[in-house]
């Protein structure tokens, strides 16, 4: 009988990675990425103030403020019309009017803390449709306490 001598090949490990897997992953990531892009960018512009502390002593006297009450009902303020009753229709009438008159006439918008915010973000997105190339917001300083 013939003795066979075993030899063991010894095999190199393997020190690739494989990144197929990798790479597919990735590309789903990148197609959902592009996909939601686009819906995040929706939305209402608001001109958000840049300094830190201060407030302003004052409202520009002709600028345009719609206020939402707790309720959810619209006012506007323009020129010497102070606190008139606006439906969502007037409330664009009146803006669009003035801006077509005076483009640059700042539009800010005041409400109640108790108000629904949507109701904010409607009267934002109507100022808007109506030309206003930007909406301000008009935030009162906290009450203080009595002592």
């Amino acid at each position: 009988m013939i003795k066979r001598s075993r030899t063991r090949v010894r095999r190199r490990p393997m020190a690739e990675i494989n990144v197929v897997p990798y790479i597919d992953v990735m590309l789903v990531l990148l197609v959902i990425f592009m996909v939601t892009a686009p819906l995040i960018t929706q939305g209402v512009k608001v001109a958000l103030p840049q300094e830190r502390t201060g407030a302003v002593s004052s409202q520009p006297s002709e600028s345009i403020v719609i206020t939402v009450d707790e309720f959810g009902d619209y006012y506007i303020d323009v020129g010497g019309d102070r606190g008139t009753p606006a439906s969502d229709q007037i409330l664009f009438d009146r803006v669009r009017l003035v801006l077509r008159n005076q483009p640059t006439t700042p539009v800010l918008i005041r409400a109640d803390h108790r108000v629904d915010y949507g109701k904010v973000v409607r009267a934002m997105a109507i100022a808007q449709r109506a030309g206003a190339p930007e909406v301000g917001l008009i935030v009162a300083p906290p009450e203080r306490a009595a002592p």
